[in-house]
């Protein structure tokens, strides 16, 4: 069996003419790759991941995921882009395995013709992630009802770290969380999000 290759840094960005969200990922051993994520998939995607930063137990949790957003987003530094001029592999995600901790998530992506990449992220790398994704949304014109409110807050900073997080084409670097608990498959398939146990 091929092993998955990790991504390290990632360039998250909407392309006009596809109509849709391109990652350009750069591996552990230095080859970039292309995914291509649909406004569907994203669809989906997006809220499991936002939703999983949230508490329900917490009456005032919106208000706090407000200021952990915004700090996340403001703390994001400027990185060069992930050049993918001639990437080692270039495809459709139709599917991504979330693997979920209490210090992140690791995203395995997934095409239909077994094709797959890694994604680790620890809490505030994914915040600042879902930031940018949320910005290429934007910027497509597409849906802000996949966000939720405190995303919104949080997109409404004020100036000085408005000043620090204004890149449409931020990067980011891969923070592997520490532990994983559960496992969810997000499919654009049609059949939404089926539940998987954690691996042993």
């Amino acid at each position: 069996m091929t092993d998955i290759p990790e991504l390290q840094r990632v360039t998250t960005e909407y392309v006009v003419v596809e109509d849709r969200i391109r990652i350009s990922g750069e591996a552990v051993d230095g080859a970039t790759i292309v995914l291509w994520l649909t406004q569907r998939l994203l669809n989906l995607l997006a809220p499991r991941l936002t939703s999983g930063l949230e508490r329900p137990d917490s009456t005032s949790d919106g208000l706090l995921q407000g200021f952990a957003q915004q700090a996340a987003e403001a703390s994001l530094s400027p990185q060069p882009a992930v050049q993918a001029t001639a990437p080692a592999a270039s495809w459709r995600v139709d599917a991504v395995d979330i693997l979920s901790g209490p210090d992140g998530v690791a995203l395995t992506f997934r095409s239909d013709e077994g094709r797959a990449a890694r994604l680790a992220l620890a809490t505030e790398p994914l915040r600042q992630w879902l930031g940018i994704l949320r910005r290429q949304y934007q910027a497509a014109g597409w849906t802000d009802r996949v966000w939720p409110v405190w995303m919104e807050d949080a997109a409404k900073p004020p100036p000085l770290a408005q000043a620090r997080c204004t890149s449409t084409d931020a990067r980011l670097r891969a923070t592997p969380p520490e532990s994983v608990e559960g496992r969810v498959l997000v499919s654009a398939s049609g059949h939404g999000e089926s539940p998987f146990l954690p691996p042993p």
